[in-house]
């Protein structure tokens, strides 16, 4: 009976998913959850997996086609999908009664007149041993939920290959979300034995990643499939070479001896009369770990021709597309060395760097010209490479995608402006340069302005608890928070992430410093979790960490106020002196700028709350949290 595919609601606000990529196409056959398609929509990127196994009969809609949630997708015969199993089975079998005969024969011949065969059924051993050794000497790594709303997870890097020991906790992969970046212990110590993603890939939440085993006891069956192998690879090598014409059959023969090196040798020799045979038998004898995916990618074009084009060298990842935006890499001028001609994050990471370079070369030249040709006095300045984005056409990143969302959301969800106030920090200024040196010495971190500014909010926000809460019209109530979680808007190459410095009003000023210098670190390396960007309160952002004066930033909801601290200049200001009256003099100041929810925060309150601000840092009593 014919099954339908769907497409899922992925996510409580989506209506409608594109489709990037079927990964399967009419005619194929299907397992029940095997990948069937890609699917992308506003908040993930995601595989559908098939309901049920059979032959996919009909694709409804086509690739870069939107349908809404609900719409059929493809249809999946069930009645000619159960025959292709059925049909396959007794070859199955027949390998499966060969395999023991192979093992007391080494000289038989008809094992290398299928070396398809013998290699696979070596695979599905190991597969079925690791299936079935989870709860015992195997253990199975999976994606982690990273987050509440976080479904899925893009595999961006393993730090360990397949035959590789780890210890427990010790970092094995690095996963990106479309809110954090972050490694992926190992949930116990022992040998990495398969990798089931490899990178660049996104699976779900809950999929399978790698399997592990006991330490010493993961390369047991590594080492009995090469044994089985390797006489056979040895003994009819007078019969290999008239099989040598045939490319395909000669190829798998490195990849079951592998492990074995030395008998993989004699193999090029025997096929030296034949050039077009010899020519793909160096490239898998350097992959040794057969089943690890980006391994393989990466040698895989360094033993070969280099031509790895395919059909889907147009498509890649998120995370790929996402890194070429950043670096400014064309894809259409990059030619792939991941499997099929797949583009991979490490091709636009050389292709970055080599744009350096080059960018490099021509500006340092005509600055080293200059001097010679005009006598060395006066060198025209050289003007500054322009950027490889000029003139480009590129898609959003994910993270990109969703900070412009929840901006407009933010705009449309609260009636928001901003009241500006000009502070003199004068005081807390002299107070920082006497204590700069001291300061770093004991804790640590640098002092900046920041960590002044933080303070007095956050105990601002105590006697002002409106601009410290969260409104809800449909229950029509408003929570004051009983804490200061306190929102810090960091600038990233991925963009704006806001971490939260959870109960800031319980700490000093030396806390705080440490603590805006812990987060702000971590943000910059990926090394984030979900739980470090949620429970915000009230957020601040440093505006004139870039020199600007002052702006008017945008709410971080479901927050109802939001500080933005200018850049801390010297003026000319008019000030009383208590001997000669009203003088100019040059004073520290800066601009506080106060985005709030005018739904519940009047003027008149955030008014207040830039006076109570404002009163902190012009007194400047921050003697006893420097020690001075």
């Amino acid at each position: 009976m014919p099954v339908s595919v769907t497409m899922p609601r992925l996510g409580e606000s989506v209506t409608e998913g594109t489709v990037t990529r079927w990964l399967k196409q009419e005619g194929d056959h299907v397992e029940a959850d095997e990948p069937l398609l890609e699917v992308s929509t506003d908040k993930v990127d995601t595989e559908i997996p098939s309901p049920a196994a059979g032959v996919l009969t009909r694709i409804v809609v086509q690739e870069d086609e939107t349908a809404e949630v609900g719409a059929e997708l493809a249809v999946i015969g069930g009645d000619s999908g159960d025959a292709a199993p059925a049909a396959e089975e007794p070859a199955a079998e027949e390998s499966a009664a060969e395999e023991p005969a192979a093992e007391e024969e080494p000289a038989a011949v008809e094992p290398e007149q299928e070396p398809s065969e013998e290699v696979e059924e070596p695979a599905a051993a190991a597969e079925s041993s690791d299936s079935s050794g989870s709860s015992g000497e195997s253990t199975s790594v999976k994606m982690p939920a990273l987050g509440e709303s976080v479904t899925e997870g893009t595999v961006t890097r393993w730090l360990k290959q397949v035959g590789d020991s780890v210890e427990a906790d010790e970092p094995l992969l690095e996963v990106s979300t479309d809110k954090v970046d972050t490694e992926i212990p190992s949930p116990v110590a022992g040998t990495l034995l398969e990798i089931k993603v490899p990178e660049d890939e996104t699976v779900e939440v809950g999929a399978e990643l790698a399997v592990i085993g006991a330490a010493g006891a993961g390369s047991a069956p590594k080492a009995e499939a090469p044994k089985a192998e390797a006489p056979k690879a040895a003994a009819p090598a007078p019969k290999a070479e008239e099989k040598k014409p045939e490319p395909k059959a000669a190829a798998p023969e490195p990849k079951a001896a592998a492990p074995e090196p030395k008998a993989a040798a004699p193999e090029p020799k025997a096929a030296a009369p034949e050039p077009k045979a010899a020519a793909p038998e160096p490239q898998p004898a350097t992959a040794a770990p057969v089943q690890a995916g980006p391994a393989t990618n990466v040698t895989a074009p360094a033993g070969g021709n280099g031509k790895v084009e395919g059909d889907d060298v147009a498509y890649v990842t998120p995370l790929v597309r996402k890194l070429a935006t950043e670096h400014g890499v064309n894809l259409s001028s990059l030619t792939g060395t991941g499997v099929g001609g797949r583009i991979r994050k490490q091709d636009v990471l050389d292709a970055a760097a080599k744009a350096k370079e080059a960018a490099a070369a021509p500006a340092a030249a005509p600055a080293a010209a200059a001097p010679a040709a005009a006598g060395g006095s006066s060198a025209p300045a050289p003007k500054a490479a322009p950027s490889p984005l000029r003139g480009q056409t590129v898609k959003l990143t994910r993270m990109r995608a969703l900070i412009a969302r929840r901006m407009v959301e933010s705009l449309q969800i609260s009636a928001q402006l901003t009241t500006v106030v000009e502070v003199d920090v004068t005081k807390v200024a002299k107070l920082r340069e006497q204590a700069k040196a001291q300061f770093l010495a004991t804790h640590g971190v640098k002092l900046s302005f920041l960590p002044f500014f933080a303070l007095a909010a956050v105990e601002a926000l105590r006697v002002h608890p409106s601009v410290n809460s969260s409104i809800d019209l449909e229950a029509g109530t408003v929570k004051y928070h009983d804490a200061e979680h306190l929102g810090m808007a960091v600038d990233s190459d991925k963009g704006l992430i806001v971490p939260v410095i959870k109960n800031a009003g319980d700490l000093n000023l030396a806390g705080l410093a440490k603590r805006i210098a812990d987060v702000a670190d971590r943000t910059r390396n990926n090394k984030l979790s979900p739980d470090d960007i949620a429970g915000g309160t009230f957020t601040l952002t440093n505006t004139g960490s870039r020199g600007a004066l002052f702006d008017t930033p945008i709410i971080n909801q479901p927050q109802v106020a939001i500080l933005g601290t200018g850049a801390v200049v010297k003026r000319a200001v008019v000030v009383s002196d208590p001997e000669l009256g009203e003088v100019i003099a040059p004073r520290s100041m800066v601009y506080l700028a106060l985005s709030y929810d005018h739904r519940i925060v009047d003027g008149a309150d955030a008014a207040r709350f830039l006076s109570t601000v404002k009163e902190r840092l012009e007194a400047g009593h921050f003697e006893a949290d420097l020690g001075l």
